[in-house]
């Protein structure tokens, strides 16, 4: 969390006291001044910039959540923040929090596919479970849209059972273990080309260390972001508990 920042709640700061303060440069701060991130500075007669405290809150929770969710969605957060009611500000905030969750959860659900995998490569024999799902209900398991399922069947990265081009897709459950590993490998950032190859080579001892890694990576990165949200809680709840005064 960000240290509290001195001075009483409405005493002037220089640009150079909220570059300070806030770990930002002094064109830095500007920058992100113009871009909206923190609301405008007043301005003395001699045309200084003259900023409070609040500002230096708004640029940490930035930092925050820039590392959570990326500097273009932190912007468009940060600006809704300073005109939503403190109720649906903090319900913006949590469904960050959902979509790291969640995010997650993805990870490790394609983490386990993969070891499913793996033990199906050692031992060819297994026995399948046999749950299936629609196509309905896979897109709902991965929140992505059936359109997205389609379009992976047409890039040859998932295929679910039909007898018949008419009838309806059926996904078995090596299709959803399949799925699982697809939505996670396009949610690090996986092109459908490298989602391809390495789907292609999942009954590899290497596809397979390979596979582990690029997962536990995503992981990694989930919960660097998570880490990155949390410490940017104290100033988020001051950014939106001034507005809700």
């Amino acid at each position: 969390m960000g240290e509290p920042v001195s001075g009483p709640q409405r005493v002037p700061l220089r640009t150079a006291d909220v570059a300070g303060e806030s770990g930002y440069s002094v064109q830095q701060v500007r920058d992100l001044e113009r871009l909206g991130v923190i609301p405008p500075a007043a301005r003395s007669s001699n045309g200084y910039r003259s900023y409070t405290p609040l500002h230096v809150h708004a640029l940490r929770a930035y930092r925050g959540l820039a590392g959570a969710v990326g500097p273009v969605t932190a912007r468009q957060l940060l600006a809704e923040l300073r005109t939503e009611t403190v109720a649906e500000a903090a319900a913006a905030i949590n469904a960050v929090h959902v979509r790291l969750a969640r995010e997650r959860e993805e990870a490790l659900h394609a983490q386990q596919a993969l070891r499913v995998i793996q033990a199906e490569t050692n031992t060819p024999e297994v026995e399948q479970d046999s749950d299936a799902m629609t196509i309905t209900e896979l897109a709902g398991a991965l929140n992505v849209r059936p359109s997205t399922l389609r379009f992976w069947e047409q890039e040859g990265l998932v295929t679910p059972e039909r007898v018949t081009s008419l009838q309806a897709r059926r996904y078995d459950p090596s299709a959803i273990r399949a799925a699982r590993i697809v939505a996670a490998l396009r949610g690090t950032g996986y092109s459908v080309p490298a989602v391809r190859e390495i789907m292609g080579s999942l009954h590899q001892l290497d596809g397979l260390g390979e596979t582990q890694r690029i997962l536990q990576q995503r992981l990694d990165q989930i919960a660097t972001r998570t880490v990155a949200l949390l410490r940017a809680g104290t100033d988020l709840a001051a950014v939106v508990g001034d507005h809700g005064s």
